[in-house]
């Protein structure tokens, strides 16, 4: 067997058609915050996750950035958040002077939605300023839902939990673009159309790229055109240069959205070939004692952006470490569960609830390759890899 192989993690599937949209970019000089591109791709991202209106920017993070400062998240405040996630859902809450507050994970990996109403119910109430976190005598303002490795939640239980409290929902639809559900209230609605604000990112790792860049989106029109004026510098008169409030500079760029107008267009083949790839690797680990891949929930469509599976040291043989270790060493790029944010420098004294489960997905669960150019035999190498390695 080839042990010299080569199959990242999640790289880009990028198309040479893209090559006329950024020749067009080149050729009328526009290749900046304004042009023809950024409009249509906020167009085509709005019609296909059911919005009326999208607004493009720089990255995920300054769209979260935006979310919660539209959605009046002020110093002294406090967000509830998952602990595991990316650690860019968590710092732009700190960018305005207000805390996260961790909840654990469930089997699923995202929010423990029973603990977070047990937390709401023993230790808030409700006062004339908003929902008062009694332990540390401040306001939760929000509640940012992350939908981890584009596995949707149970945002009709979020939504039922979020009115009972009065708290605003930022769905963190970073990993989940083209995940939506199919039954319930929502169904036939996509990840990040249902809270106050969605948000998403165009990451190079992620299952549509621009490079860079990230989208806020919302079916809110107040919010749309606040998002698009804080975005530009908040210009209140763009001929002489008013500005009557702080913006920033986060506007997407022409250039990133001319890949994005290609990629989007081809989005739907790519999460066929997720599921395809997603349901060989299931075949295949099921058969081999001590590994398991993480399902989807059901009642969903899933966009399968990561693979995740889960190691039992006892029954494989070798822990998750090991494991890690000796696949990158073939050159099998995996990765481990992201270090849970609570535990993280910046973050080891903010509040955290009954974090437990999440500390058993850190420390036993790897995420194998899963590119949407990721090849039927690729996904086999992987395979008798694992198979290989089991003691």
């Amino acid at each position: 067997m080839n042990k010299n192989l080569n199959i990242p993690l999640s790289v880009p599937n990028l198309s040479i058609d893209i090559l006329d949209n950024v020749k067009e970019c080149i050729e009328t000089g526009w290749v900046s915050t304004g042009g023809k591109f950024i409009t249509e791709f906020e167009e085509k991202v709005a019609d296909y996750v059911g919005v009326d209106e999208a607004v493009g920017v720089q990255s995920g993070t300054a769209a979260l950035h935006l979310a919660f400062q539209i959605l009046g998240v002020e110093a002294g405040d406090e967000v509830i958040v998952p602990t595991v996630t990316f650690i860019a859902t968590v710092n732009p809450i700190t960018y305005l002077g207000a805390k996260p507050v961790f909840m654990d994970c469930d089997d699923s990996l995202n929010i423990d939605l029973d603990k977070l109403e047990e937390f709401l119910e023993k230790n808030c109430e409700q006062t004339e300023d908003g929902l008062l976190n009694k332990n540390s005598g401040n306001i939760i303002k929000a509640l940012t839902i992350v939908n981890v490795f584009g596995n949707p939640i149970d945002m009709e239980r979020v939504i039922e939990i979020a009115d009972e409290y009065d708290l605003k929902v930022v769905e963190d639809a970073a990993e989940s673009l083209g995940s939506f559900y199919n039954v319930g209230e929502y169904q036939g609605k996509h990840t990040g159309t249902i809270g106050d604000i969605g948000v998403l990112s165009f990451n190079a790792n992620k299952i549509l790229t621009t490079g860079g860049g990230g989208m806020l989106i919302s079916n809110n029109d107040e919010i749309i055109e606040k998002a698009r004026f804080l975005a530009v510098q908040a210009k209140t008169d763009p001929l002489y240069y008013k500005h009557d409030e702080i913006g920033y500079n986060y506007r997407l760029t022409n250039i990133a959205a001319a890949f994005g107008t290609e990629q989007i267009d081809r989005l739907e083949d790519f999460i066929k070939v997720k599921k395809k790839n997603y349901e060989l690797y299931k075949k295949e680990i099921d058969k081999i004692d001590g590994l398991e891949l993480l399902p989807f929930n059901t009642n969903t469509r899933p966009n399968y952006w990561f693979y995740s599976v889960v190691v039992n040291e006892e029954e494989y043989g070798i822990d998750r470490d090991q494991l890690l270790n000796k696949l990158n060493e073939v050159g099998i790029q995996a990765r481990p569960l992201w270090g849970l944010i609570s535990d993280q420098k910046p973050y080891q004294s903010c509040e955290s609830y009954k974090i437990d489960k999440a500390k058993y997905y850190v420390d036993n669960l790897i995420n194998i390759p899963c590119s949407t150019n990721l090849t039927e035999d690729e996904v086999y190498q992987v395979v008798d890899m694992l198979k290989e390695y089991k003691v």
